[in-house]
């Protein structure tokens, strides 16, 4: 897997799994769209870490900067 996310996009995900934490911490959120979204801010964390996006590649995006 090459990398596909550059550094602001894998922040910016990693804040939003923060926010959908707090509110579900926070019982803003609750019942199936807290779950739905706890599940999608599991998956932003874990593509972040791992700087790859496999939707990125089906529409072939990518936010990293290419070495020329």
């Amino acid at each position: 897997m090459k990398k596909n996310m550059g550094g602001t996009d894998r922040i910016v995900r990693i804040i939003l799994a923060l926010v959908v934490g707090i509110l579900y911490y926070q019982k803003i959120i609750d019942g199936t769209l807290a779950y739905v979204l706890l599940a999608l801010a599991a998956v932003f964390v874990v593509t972040s870490f791992i700087s790859f996006c496999p939707l990125y590649t089906l529409f072939g995006l990518k936010t990293c900067k290419t070495k020329e």
